[in-house]
């Protein structure tokens, strides 16, 4: 990837983090991974956000998830999600 379009994801991922932050999230975590964790437990904002986002990029909430962010405990990981390094 270049350096570029490195910096760029990088400066969206901090707007993301900021904007979770403002809405009373973890700073660390995304609104994606926050979303994705509240369609999981029922939660009706999480489910209408990760249907909008999924539909601008297919499986993003599934593949943001981010299992050792947030200030609640996460619902339990589905077998088939995917491990964040």
């Amino acid at each position: 990837m270049r350096p570029a379009r490195i910096y760029l994801l990088n400066i969206l991922v901090a707007i993301d983090q900021l904007l979770n932050t403002l809405m009373g999230g973890d700073p660390d975590e995304t609104i994606s991974s926050r979303a994705a964790k509240a369609a999981l437990a029922g939660q009706r904002w999480g489910c209408v956000l990760c249907r909008w986002l999924d539909r601008l990029d297919a499986g993003h909430c599934a593949r943001n998830i981010e299992w050792d962010e947030g200030l609640s405990p996460p619902p339990t990981r589905p077998k088939n999600a995917a491990r964040t390094p």
